[in-house]
């Protein structure tokens, strides 16, 4: 063990080779560097010891939670120590009185979610991997997921955050109160940063009643066309839906042949998922309604007949990653975001540019899952990623929706984005961390 290793107290020391093979891969494509060490620390006194070890050898801290990133956001890059959070200490408190809820980094989502819905309340945000995924995780990638059409991101529902920062200590940016006008808002700059201004330790979160009623549907379509002007037709009669997902005809062709056997009967040429959980949405009212916006599309609705239904066909969802990777394990998967009435306009665009593209995702908010699955060259591949990113950038859009920048779109970040605003990130970069003692080498 290195002498400098020896002076963290408080914590667990990995550096045998062997064992730090595991923390150069998350869900992304990309291998990282080997790491020097991997410090899981049990206490702030080993954040602070971390923080004077990486100035002292000149060396940068990545944080890590469970590894369940898609943008290579956690892996070690040069001389680096990963900063595993997965036995930081703390403990999650709902209060319904503040309808907030606090919890450490090192909280799986799903217990964050958990603790919240045994008291009637409700926190929405839900990535694909909401079971597996820590909460600091969630919230240093700003997680989206389904729900994020009618509730947003993580960034809409955070209070306050600590993080650790370059002077060694932890500091909390905001209060769990519903107004603070106090400056500008560190603790939302933290948040989706990714790591590289400083460390999250522990957030607070705005809490909302749990809906009491929830109506969920199948949409399968004849016509692929058929669903491309779904989202702004029901967000433009006043119906917001908390999860519009889809599938394109070659996903769902897969799914049939490759998914699990819930997803060989799913119908249609392309497939959605439609729900509400609107008060009164199970009512006549509303569901009439809901079939005039659906139009010719009602027809074929299929309303899940109970929970365990629902479950079933939610489940299948989540796996469409897992079962495309599988089997195209030379796929690039992107996330890309188009403004809703701009999605039509996306898949003609990408129709033209002939791209070789799968979708499937969030269509409610317009974050579209494209795969590529040729087995074009590396450069071929990374032409038809440039183009779909520069497709995107036209309609409005963004090169990435809900998984981040990270290491794994780094270059087309800074190749497409305005130079103006990559020049104040490095400069907000260097003001919260002089010394580059946080995850260097990501985003900028």
């Amino acid at each position: 063990m290195n002498n400098y290793l020896a002076k963290i107290p408080n914590a667990v020391v990995i550096d045998l080779p062997e064992a730090l093979e595991g923390y150069r891969t998350d869900e992304s494509h990309i291998i990282g560097d080997l790491p020097l060490a991997v410090v899981k620390p049990r206490g702030p006194d080993a954040l602070r010891a971390l923080v004077r070890v990486a100035k002292g050898e000149g060396l940068t801290l990545v944080p890590r939670g469970t590894g369940t990133g898609k943008a290579g956001g956690v892996l070690p890059v040069g001389a680096s120590i990963v900063v595993d959070l997965s036995e930081y200490p703390g403990e999650t408190k709902t209060s319904p009185e503040a309808m907030a809820l606090r919890a450490p980094a090192s909280a799986f989502l799903r217990d964050a979610k958990a603790a919240a819905s045994e008291k009637g309340l409700f926190y929405p945000p839900d990535p694909n991997s909401w079971d597996q995924c820590s909460f600091g995780g969630s919230l240093a990638t700003n997680a989206g997921g389904p729900c994020a059409c009618k509730y947003g991101v993580t960034r809409h529902w955070v209070l306050s955050v600590d993080a650790l920062m370059e002077d060694g200590e932890i500091h909390r940016f905001g209060a769990e109160i519903v107004k603070n006008n106090a400056g500008p808002n560190i603790a939302q700059l933290l948040v989706g940063s990714e790591g590289i201004f400083g460390i999250i330790t522990s957030a607070a979160v705005r809490l909302i009643p749990a809906p009491k009623e929830r109506v969920a549907m199948l949409l399968p379509v004849s016509s692929w066309g058929d669903l491309l002007g779904l989202p702004s037709r029901l967000v433009g009669g006043g119906l917001v839906p908390n999860a519009l997902e889809f599938w394109d005809p070659q996903v769902l062709q897969h799914l049939r042949q490759f998914g699990p056997e819930e997803a060989k009967s799913l119908p249609g040429e392309a497939l959605a998922i439609l729900e509400f959980d609107d008060t009164g949405c199970t009512g006549e009212k509303f569901l009439g309604d809901l079939m005039d916006l659906l139009g010719p599309l009602a027809e074929h609705a299929q309303a899940a007949k109970d929970e365990r239904q629902r479950e079933a066909v939610w489940a299948v969802r989540r796996q469409t990653s897992t079962m495309l990777k599988e089997h195209f394990p030379h796929k690039v998967s992107e996330d890309i975001a188009v403004p809703r009435p701009k999605i039509e306009a996306f898949f003609q665009g990408a129709q033209g540019l002939g791209l070789p593209i799968v979708t499937y995702g969030h269509l409610g908010d317009g974050n579209l899952h494209v795969n590529i699955l040729g087995k074009s060259r590396r450069e071929e591949m990374d032409a038809h990623v440039m183009s779909l990113f520069r497709l995107v950038l036209e309609l409005g859009g963004t090169i990435t929706g809900e998984h981040g920048i990270g290491l794994a779109k780094r270059e087309a970040f800074l190749a497409l984005s305005d130079p103006w605003q990559v020049q104040a990130i490095r400069a907000m970069k260097k003001a919260l961390d002089p010394c580059g003692v946080f995850n260097v080498g990501k985003i900028i």
